[in-house]
């Protein structure tokens, strides 16, 4: 099995006013001659190195089970970095859409040669990354028509943008949640925080908004334990060939 390479790369954003650290594979098979699909990942450096995503990609592009694909890995610097972009009370959270829209894409669509549509360009995030991914695809529904969503932090702020979503059958989507995530614990806070109830709510709509989406409820946690033996069938899912 020939393996694809991963480059690092410094990116500014103007949205954003700072420089990024991009991560991007590069699959072994690719040619100018041909289109391939991108899948850009927030929360990029766990995917890259805990969920060993690189790798995967190779076992599945070089046995036909998924298209060609670029996956780009976006990194966030800490976890305060993280809130600040990725959940809609965020003060970067507009322009971190905006960077990923305005500013990602058109650089990935010069530097190689794209599936430049929406369906062929799938976002990705675990908790707040899903989030992310989630509201950054429906408020861009044609430059991004995909989203893998794993155990996605959800409020009313995120359902009412599902219920607001004005191309919603745009979207296709994986979603998953872990079933002992109704009593999901972070360090510093006491308090725990039920992801699963309003998971299945937000499930609920996307059936109500006619938004195309593979649910399951997994026997997990909130966890890369849970996250990264579920990488293989979400990408067979979005990106089957």
């Amino acid at each position: 099995m020939e393996k694809g390479t991963v480059k690092d790369i410094t990116f500014y954003s103007h949205s954003l006013k700072e420089e990024l650290d991009l991560l991007i594979y590069i699959p072994a098979n690719y040619s100018p001659l041909y289109e391939y699909n991108i899948l850009i990942t927030s929360d990029g450096r766990d995917y890259f190195q805990l969920g060993g995503i690189p790798r995967l990609a190779d076992e599945l592009i070089d046995d036909y089970i998924i298209e060609n694909v670029i996956i780009v890995g976006v990194p966030y610097k800490d976890a305060a970095d993280r809130r600040r972009k990725y959940i809609p009370s965020g003060d970067q959270f507009e322009a971190y859409m905006r960077f990923l829209a305005h500013e990602l894409v058109p650089y990935l669509d010069e530097e190689f040669t794209t599936h430049q549509m929406g369906s062929g360009r799938t976002l990705m995030g675990d908790s707040m990354a899903a989030t992310i991914s989630l509201l950054t695809a429906l408020h861009y529904p044609n430059i991004f028509g995909k989203a893998i969503l794993q155990s996605p932090y959800v409020d009313e702020h995120v359902l009412q943008t599902v219920r607001d979503a004005k191309s919603p059958d745009l979207l296709a989507t994986y979603h998953t949640i872990g079933l002992r995530e109704n009593e999901v614990r972070f360090p510093n806070n006491p308090v725990a925080k039920d992801f699963l109830t309003p998971n299945r709510a937000m499930h609920d709509l996307f059936v109500e908004r006619g938004i195309e989406t593979f649910y399951e409820e997994v026997d997990g946690d909130h966890t890369w334990k849970t996250w990264k033996p579920d990488l293989k069938r979400a990408l067979t899912k979005i990106l089957g060939s």
